[in-house]
C-alpha cells in the first residue's frame, strides 16, 4: 500500500511540473563558403545586434535573447531574414555562392522564415533588372504576375496564422510601392535625358594625377562616368569591376572617369573629404581619370543630372551627347553589350 501511495505521489509531483520556457532562442547551422571574417550578424530595426562566430568548418551555434519577430542576418555580403522567438530552437544552412537558392531553415517556426525566402525567390523571378528598362505597362504586368504567384505561395503555407500573413501582405505592398517609385524615377530620367541630347558639362575638377580636367578635354571619345564617394558601400563593390573594364578598354575610344562627391556632410570638413578621396584613390590604386568636384553634391554637373543616389553611371558620346544618363553598372553584363553595340 505504501509503495502504491509513493508512486501516486511521484506521479502527482512530476505530472504537475511543466517545462519552464527558456528566455532565449537557440540558433545554429552551417555556412558553405563563409566570408573571410568568419561571422554572421543578427539585427533588427529596433537596434538589436549580435555577432555570431562561424567556425573554420562553417558551423556556428549561439543563444540569443530576443523579442519575438523578424530579424535580419548578414554574412557580410548578403542579407537574409529569420523569425526568432525565445524558447525556439532553429537552424539554417546555406551556400554563399547561391545564397537565396540554398538557404533552408529547420526547427521551431521554421516555416515563417522559409516563406520569406520563397517570397524573395519569386521577386527575383518576376522583377528582373531588365524590367526597369521597359514600359510602364510591362512593369504593371510583371507585378500582376508576381501578386498571383505570391497568393499561390501563401496557400502552400496554410499552417501559418492569419496575423503573420497580414504583416507579410503589408511588406509586399510596401515593396511594390518602393519598386514603382524607383521605376517611375528611371522613367522620368529617360524623358529628361533622352539619348542624343546634349549632355550637361563639368569644368576644372581636380584631377588626382595633377591639374584639372573638364568634360570638354575628353571630347572625341566616349566617356563613362562613375559618380561615387569614399563612404559609399555599393560604390566600393563596383571598384574591382570598373578597374577590370578600364584595363580591358584601355586602348579603345573611351575614357573612364570617376567623380567623387565626398563633402563636409559626411567628413566634417571639405579638407577631410578631400584627404579621404586622395587617400582611397592612392591606397586602392584606382585607375581611370579620378576627379574631385570640390563642392560635393552641390556641384553643377551632379545637380544638372539630378543625381540623388550613388553610385550613378553615365555614358556620353564622342560628340558630347547623352548615350545613357543611367547607364548599367560595371558589374552588369548589359554594359559590355552596350559597348559592343556602340563599337567601342
Amino acid at each position: 500500500m505504501k509503495s502504491i501511495l509513493t508512486l501516486f505521489s511521484l506521479i502527482l509531483l512530476f505530472g504537475s511540473c511543466s517545462k519552464t520556457p527558456k528566455d532565449y532562442a537557440t540558433l545554429s547551422g552551417k555556412i558553405t563558403n563563409a566570408n573571410e571574417f568568419k561571422n554572421i550578424t543578427i539585427s533588427n530595426r529596433k537596434g538589436y545586434t549580435k555577432n555570431i562566430k562561424v567556425n573554420d568548418d562553417g558551423t556556428f551555434s549561439d543563444t540569443l535573447h530576443v523579442r519575438e519577430g523578424l530579424y535580419r542576418f548578414s554574412d557580410g555580403n548578403e542579407v537574409g531574414s529569420i523569425y526568432l522567438k525565445n524558447d525556439n530552437t532553429i537552424s539554417f544552412t546555406l551556400d554563399t555562392k547561391a545564397f537565396d537558392e540554398t538557404l533552408k531553415f529547420k526547427g521551431d517556426d521554421a516555416d515563417r522564415s522559409n516563406f520569406i525566402i520563397a517570397n524573395s525567390l519569386l521577386q527575383e523571378t518576376y522583377l528582373s533588372e531588365d524590367l526597369f528598362d521597359g514600359t510602364e505597362a510591362e512593369f504593371s504586368k510583371a507585378f500582376d504576375k508576381l501578386e498571383i504567384a505570391y497568393d499561390a505561395l501563401k496557400t502552400e503555407y496554410k499552417q501559418l496564422d492569419a496575423a503573420y500573413f497580414e504583416d507579410q501582405d503589408k511588406d509586399f505592398k510596401s515593396m511594390q510601392k518602393a519598386y514603382k517609385g524607383y521605376f517611375m524615377g528611371k522613367l522620368e530620367m529617360r524623358k529628361l535625358f533622352a539619348k542624343g541630347t546634349i549632355s550637361p558639362t563639368f569644368s576644372n575638377y581636380e584631377n588626382h594625377r595633377g591639374g584639372t580636367t573638364s568634360l570638354s578635354d575628353l571630347k572625341g571619345k566616349y566617356v563613362y562616368i562613375d559618380i561615387w564617394a569614399t563612404w559609399c558601400g555599393p560604390c566600393k563593390v563596383e571598384i574591382p569591376y570598373l578597374k577590370k573594364l578600364e584595363s580591358k578598354y584601355h586602348d579603345r575610344n573611351i575614357e573612364f572617369v570617376s567623380i567623387s562627391v565626398d563633402d563636409d556632410r559626411r567628413s566634417g570638413t571639405m579638407d577631410k573629404a578631400h584627404d579621404a578621396w586622395r587617400k582611397m584613390v592612392t591606397e586602392k590604386e584606382l585607375t581611370g581619370v579620378q576627379l574631385f568636384t570640390g563642392s560635393g553634391w552641390k556641384a553643377d554637373f551632379v545637380q544638372d543630372y539630378k543625381v540623388s543616389g550613388i553610385p550613378r553611371f553615365i555614358l556620353i558620346a564622342p560628340d558630347g551627347t547623352i548615350v545613357n544618363a543611367d547607364a548599367p553598372r560595371p558589374s552588369s553584363e548589359k554594359l559590355i553589350v552596350l559597348f559592343e553595340e556602340l563599337g567601342i
